[in-house]
């Protein structure tokens, strides 16, 4: 294709600036260049080729330097990855990206597999003393024990001991405190009683005098919170899984069309807004933009959630990551690299899967004491255990405080919501649901009242001109409509924008109008060919006193001409056709259904009555769309508003849950908690349906971290030893702290599957 270029429309080929005033022009190829400045002119002169070549941009995200933050602690942000200083946990990326390297996890492997390695041999002796009955192991084997354990304490639990003890120099006290604590006195205890036995007190020694050795227990609760760790950070890494799916969607190359007619496949990295691209059949749409040239069919279900795909042409917007059907088009690119609608969707859900759900405050203050109070219950079960346990009872004692020290598990509990948060998110992201915080997922799933906005949420938000009815004999109808299509021009609204184009459609001229005034939800008034003519509600024709009846038609919009009304014109705007399901699946959800609409009374219930709607408010100006949702909230109900358009803006952030649609206003989405990429109602199912699944989530792993603390420790202080003979030995304490974190993150991950 070759594309000629114009002085209107002209770009300076080196220096991209529009050329208004050519200083000069250079023939290539056939093609009419326009330049800038002489400075230009000699440089593409020169070399016309290197000028004409995309020049590769530089990614932002090589550019800017990474931050980390932790799940638990998101006001936590580093430069560099490492251990939270708060609790100790492993820091991850703010940010999404396709690279998983993750050097913690790599570490963790390594430190995991050699221990193992090393601790397998000193679970065979601890077999063998089991099997043959001993008190204790020949003292040849001690040294071994010795030797094998010490590597797996001393440099596969390091980071333990090094995130121990800073948060003793810290006081943020947390699981590593527990953790150092148990495997460093196990181990300096059996260090100890093996260098001088002697000097252990008889309280401690086994029934036939010998010393016990705690290098076994030390190296196994070593290895198992490794293998914890390993298993903790791979699910981690999976949270985030649906957004790296949706980062992978964008191609790595595009189809550059060069001015020259000529095409190639350049990497998506060079290309630049206002390049022309070409999509074939099958392809990925590479970057946002406009299809200039060619229609088809494009399935953007992996962004908006929508099965069916969506018939493009010219004008047209596309999204980079939808998939091209079986035509072929030309798009120009006007948003690429973190621009486009994925990275901004990846942005936003990276920002939401780190903010805070109120229901987190529960387990936060829950844990601010958890640790001081486990400190408290191992010193208590020593004491108990050294006053009143069978003998040896020092060796007893020492078992059950360690025990207890293992066992606690203060991260199931502050897992519990931000696992449930990320992976609810980011299972939203993938069906057009955006949450910009958890607050406000939180929060949908207590919604018992919907208010709705008619126009461009239950209906299609495109009206069409339907008719144009004579009031009086001396106006033709094409004149009638061609008065108040000019002065409609002026305006933004949706119903002024289908008079304009009904007008056009039947080839009238439009002049431009003066004196143009708008009234906000009512219509608007100004001058034409020199004559007053007002365009809007039967309630603006009685505030400027118009003369004529209007009382037959109030769903119509009325035109006055010359302080007279001259007759009206009807304009429809069709219902979705997904619209009905929506509201009976929104029934089904017991959620009450409120239209707010700025139409006509009669136009606004007749749509009531067609889709079942519980509750209907016509003529509603602007402000008293935000004043509807205060009364409800006076009414003790919790109100979610759905709409798209600036006027629908003071309302959005008046209700506890503000729902746009992305079709939409900016303005409409930013005052939201979600956004709707498919824009329809269903949209506002499935996301209440991902509230009702996200919460009911976080409250099993509530339950389940509190209760395993709550009976976990106690077993591990001996609680169970009067009544059943049960003691729980310290490397079973240590499997249950690891199931423990593990098992919430896996609860967590079902979020992924569930149907939306």
């Amino acid at each position: 294709m070759q594309l000629q270029t114009t002085p209107e429309i002209a770009k300076d080929p080196v220096c991209g600036m529009d050329v208004r005033n050519p200083a000069g022009t250079f023939v290539h190829r056939g093609v009419e260049y326009l330049f800038c400045s002489r400075g230009c002119l000699e440089k593409f002169r020169a070399n016309p080729e290197k000028c004409l070549a995309p020049e590769p941009a530089v990614a932002e995200s090589s550019a800017a330097a990474v931050e980390y933050t932790c799940p638990m602690h998101p006001e936590v942000v580093r430069d560099r990855p490492g251990p939270c200083p708060i609790c100790g946990m492993a820091l991850e990326p703010k940010e999404i990206v396709l690279e998983e390297s993750n050097p913690e996890l790599a570490d963790m492997q390594r430190r995991f597999w050699i221990s193992a390695v090393l601790t397998v041999p000193l679970l065979g002796f601890m077999l063998w003393e089991l099997a043959a009955g001993m008190q204790a192991l020949p003292a040849a084997t001690g040294w071994i024990q010795l030797a094998l354990a010490t590597p797996v304490v001393l440099w596969g639990g390091l980071p333990f001991f090094q995130r121990g003890w800073a948060s003793l120099r810290s006081r943020n006290l947390n699981m590593f405190t527990l953790i150092a604590l148990g495997t460093g006195v196990s181990y300096a205890f059996s260090l100890f009683a093996w260098m001088v036995p002697g000097a252990v007190p008889a309280a401690f020694r086994e029934d036939m005098g010998g010393v016990p050795l705690y290098f076994e227990p030390a190296a196994v609760i070593t290895t198992l919170v490794l293998l914890g760790q390993v298993l903790e950070l791979r699910a981690r890494n999976r949270t985030s899984h649906a957004l790296r799916s949706l980062l992978e969607m964008t191609p790595k190359t595009a189809r550059l069309a060069d001015p020259r007619g000529g095409e190639r496949d350049v990497p998506v990295e060079h290309i630049h807004p206002g390049n022309l691209l070409r999509v074939r059949p099958g392809e990925k749409v590479p970057v946002d933009g406009v299809v200039v040239e060619g229609t088809s069919a494009v399935d953007e279900s992996m962004i908006t959630g929508e099965p069916i795909p969506a018939q493009k042409e010219a004008g047209a917007r596309v999204t980079a990551g939808s998939v091209n059907g079986s035509g072929s088009f030309l798009m120009k690119a006007d948003r690429v690299g973190k621009d486009t609608l994925l990275s901004q969707i990846v942005k936003m859900v990276s920002q939401a899967q780190r903010s805070r759900a109120p229901i987190q405050k529960v387990a936060d203050s829950v844990a601010a004491w958890f640790v001081p109070v486990v400190l408290a219950v191992a010193a208590i079960a020593f004491a108990g255990w050294a006053i009143w346990g069978p003998d040896p009872r020092l060796n007893h004692a020492f078992v059950a405080a360690v025990a207890v020290l293992i066992i606690a598990c203060p991260c199931a509990l502050g897992l519990a919501t931000p696992m449930s948060i990320m992976v609810g998110t980011g299972r939203g992201a993938s069906a057009g649901i955006l949450v910009r915080n958890a607050e406000a997922l939180e929060l949908l799933h207590k919604v018992d009242t919907l208010v709705v906005d008619k126009t461009g949420t239950l209906t299609e938000g495109r009206p069409r001109l339907t008719s144009c009815v004579l009031l009086r004999n001396d106006i033709a109808e094409d004149e009638l409509l061609r008065l108040a299509a000019s002065l409609e021009q002026a305006s933004e609204h949706p119903l002024a924008h289908a008079i304009v184009s009904g007008a056009r459609e039947r080839g009238l001229a439009l002049s431009k109008p003066e004196e143009f005034e708008s009234f906000a939800g009512k219509g608007v008034r100004g001058r034409v060919d020199q004559q007053d003519v007002i365009v809007g509600t039967q309630a603006l024709m009685r505030e400027e006193k118009v003369s004529g009846d209007a009382a037959s038609e109030e769903a119509a919009v009325f035109v006055a001409v010359n302080g007279k009304i001259a007759g009206f014109v009807r304009v429809s705007d069709p219902i979705k056709t997904t619209a009905r399901e929506a509201i009976a699946s929104l029934h089904a959800l017991g959620i009450r259904i409120v239209m707010l609409s700025g139409d006509h009374r009669r136009t606004a219930e007749a749509v009531a009555r067609e889709l079942g709607i519980d509750e209907v408010e016509a003529e509603v100006l602007p402000a008293r769309k935000a004043e509807a949702v205060k009364q409800l909230q006076a009414a003790g109900r919790i109100v979610a508003m759905a709409g798209d358009g600036v006027n629908d803006a003071p309302a959005l952030a008046q209700a506890q849950v503000g729902i746009a649609m992305a079709t939409g206003t900016d303005i409409a989405i930013e005052s939201a908690g979600i956004t709707l990429l498919g824009g329809d109602l269903r949209g506002v199912v499935r996301a209440l349906e991902l509230s009702r699944a996200t919460m009911r989530n976080i409250r099993q792993n509530l339950v389940f971290a509190f209760l395993y603390n709550l009976l976990g420790v106690p077993v591990a202080a001996g609680i169970l030893y009067p009544f059943f003979g049960i003691v729980l030995n310290p490397m079973i304490a240590s499997a249950a702290m690891t199931f423990s974190s593990v098992s919430v993150i896996t609860n967590a991950l079902r979020l992924r599957n569930v149907r939306l």
